[in-house]
């Protein structure tokens, strides 16, 4: 059989990866005043011995109050920064799987609950909540208190904090940046007219809307070395009438290329509640192929890609560069395993795991 292309090595600007599969960031939950607990260890540990390309860390706030749950990781101080090294230290005596961080403000979307116990939102009067921010004073629903617009004072804050979290993150040796732009969190508000509301520089055109998350992307840039990748995650449409449109990603990927962005990352929805969204099996792939058609950067492709052989036929037919995996590999652990397998391609396996290859997959590890 040929080599399978989901097992063929890819650079992203100077990162080197094994394969074409990368682990999406997913939030936990599970963090103390933004520092990363035992159970980070548990969860990033067992998925470093995946055989997966690239491993992400959850949605990593650069502010408290960019956090989407009083739970989630922080990289905004020393103490959320000693946190994230203890556990990445732990983890590379046992992986040298490279590991990226994804940079977030949740905006108008924070102060919330964790999942499993409901995600409402708290009021900024809760012990666990606190006063949202966005680009405009629009709620994300009518359950929610509106946030305050930022002024300027507020953005240059936000711009600086993103800037100051990327020399966090290469301070402890994180080998690239993702920042986060989807998902109805920050930066995607400033993108989506539905959220987006300004009259200024910042709002009406796509050009203006565009323009906050770009002066983020420079200031990342600029703080994170230049021989590290830095990469930003988009939702590519809102799937909502008169929200953005999958033709307005496609510019703003050009845009953010032209800025020296060095892959895209390409999801959808997350901004607005009445948003329709028509989930099956690689919904989201046409919306990578449409940037992807536009871009000479990598593009990756996620979403409802469960299955090696469709896995294997999205970056095949070139609809994208790599594949990013999140519920499939929490579900699976060892997917590349498995993948390998099936397509007759290779993974590393750490030395303890040898002796667990099937005797039919002679070739399946590689040390």
């Amino acid at each position: 059989m040929p080599q399978p292309v989901l097992f063929s090595p890819f650079v992203v600007h100077n990162l080197e990866l094994a394969n074409r599969i990368v682990i999406a960031p997913m939030c936990q939950y599970s963090a103390l005043d933004g520092c990363m607990t035992d159970w980070h260890l548990i969860h990033l540990g067992q998925l470093a011995l995946s055989g997966a390309a690239l491993l992400t860390i959850e949605a990593t706030a650069v502010v408290p109050e960019g956090r989407i749950t009083f739970a989630d990781v922080g990289l905004y101080d020393d103490a959320s920064e000693a946190a994230m090294a203890r556990t990445l230290d732990s983890i590379r005596k046992w992986s040298d799987m490279p590991i990226a961080v994804q940079l977030a403000h949740a905006g108008r979307k924070a102060s919330t609950e964790v999942p499993w116990r409901g995600g409402g939102q708290f009021p900024p009067t809760d012990p666990n909540g606190w006063q949202t921010e966005a680009p405009s004073a629009v709620a994300f629903n009518p359950n929610y208190v509106p946030p305050t617009a930022l002024d300027r004072d507020g953005m240059k804050r936000v711009r600086d904090a993103f800037a100051a979290a990327a020399r966090r993150a290469a301070r402890i040796g994180i080998d690239a940046v993702q920042i986060h732009g989807a998902h109805g969190y920050l930066l995607h508000q400033f993108l989506s007219p539905l959220s987006n509301q300004r009259t200024d520089e910042y709002g009406g055109s796509l050009e203006n809307r565009a323009r906050f998350p770009l002066e983020v992307l420079d200031a990342v840039r600029d703080a994170f070395p230049s021989d590290r990748p830095v990469t930003m995650r988009v939702s590519a449409t809102d799937w909502v009438e008169g929200g953005l449109e999958i033709s307005e990603s496609v510019e703003f990927a050009g845009m953010l290329e032209a800025r020296g962005c060095d892959a895209i990352h390409v999801s959808s929805g997350g901004l607005h509640p009445s948003q329709a969204i028509p989930i099956s099996p690689s919904y989201q792939v046409p919306l990578a192929r449409a940037i992807k058609s536009a871009v000479k950067m990598p593009v990756i492709a996620v979403g409802l890609i469960t299955e090696p052989t469709q896995a294997e036929a999205i970056v095949a037919t070139g609809d994208a560069d790599l594949i990013a995996l999140a519920r499939a590999i929490l579900y699976d652990p060892r997917w590349p395993w498995h993948a390998a397998a099936e397509l007759g391609g290779q993974v590393k396996a750490a030395n303890q795991y040898l002796r667990c290859q099937p005797s039919q997959f002679k070739t399946l590890f590689v040390k």
